[in-house]
């Protein structure tokens, strides 16, 4: 049961910290859900992707939309095919009109091909591709972490906005306390799923080096990852110190009435 006393009144500071705060989580949530639904965590960007595409190239890009795609296929088609990685869907560009008997064109379309469950906790490879290296644990637990990571992320931020509301409705900050702490673990969570895609990434790059003619850069969906930890930080940051600091006040001014 919620009783309002005079420890859930605050001036101005406090209101503003919780309003400042309540659009940094609202901010972060939108970032983070959008870097999980694109396809732009990282680029592969090829000097010349339709001349790549040639009739035995062609057999590569077909067998990326096939559900038996290893990692080294997929991978090799990325690389000649301007592709896109993201934490769901790897996306290909390659010619509208490919049969064999067309002419070369440049007008170019984009395909794409989710990952399944089963593939994101798939084994990886000490040998991308060949299933008789053994597995490679670490980029295997790297793939599976920048999987559940943000959705564990989202999740915490969910439930701290939730114990936001019931805070409001009984109109007291000290349940803010929680939410901060909900907002800090999520900034983790966003860190800990940087870290591991930055180090998967890494990892396949030196199993399977870039061509020469290939550059691969992190694209604007990984940004947005990378900018919402440091919101969801200073999210916490607010929620925390408005709690605790009107709860100190509130402390000195009981006692200095009964003084």
């Amino acid at each position: 049961r919620c009783v309002p006393t005079q420890g859930a009144m605050m001036d101005n500071r406090f209101a503003t910290a919780l309003v400042i705060a309540c659009v940094l989580s609202l901010i972060s949530t939108i970032y983070m859900a959008a870097s999980i639904g694109t396809d732009f965590w990282y680029e592969y960007h090829t000097l010349s992707p339709a001349e790549n595409v040639t009739e035995a190239g062609r057999g590569i890009w077909e067998e990326f939309v096939s559900k038996d795609a290893d990692e080294k296929t997929y991978t090799d088609a990325l690389f000649r095919c301007n592709g896109t990685v993201g934490l769901w869907r790897r996306c290909i560009t390659v010619p509208k009109n490919s049969h064999w008997y067309s002419p070369p064109e440049t007008d170019m379309t984009t395909n794409c091909i989710s990952f399944s469950l089963s593939d994101q906790f798939v084994e990886k490879y000490i040998e991308p591709g060949n299933h008789n290296s053994g597995t490679d644990l670490n980029r295997t637990y790297l793939w599976r972490l920048q999987f559940l990571l943000p959705f564990v992320s989202i999740g915490l931020m969910c439930f701290g906005a939730l114990i936001g509301l019931c805070a409001c409705a009984c109109r007291s900050l000290y349940p803010a306390i929680a939410t901060g702490v909900l907002h800090f673990l999520a900034g983790l969570c966003t860190l800990g799923l940087v870290g591991c895609y930055v180090a998967g990434i890494e990892l396949l790059h030196r199993k399977l080096p870039l061509p020469e003619d290939v550059r691969g850069e992190f694209g604007w969906s990984f940004c947005l990852a990378c900018v919402s930890a440091p919101l969801q930080f200073m999210a916490a940051a607010l929620f925390i110190w408005a709690a605790r600091t009107n709860r100190k006040e509130f402390t000195l001014l009981k006692a200095y009435r009964v003084a």
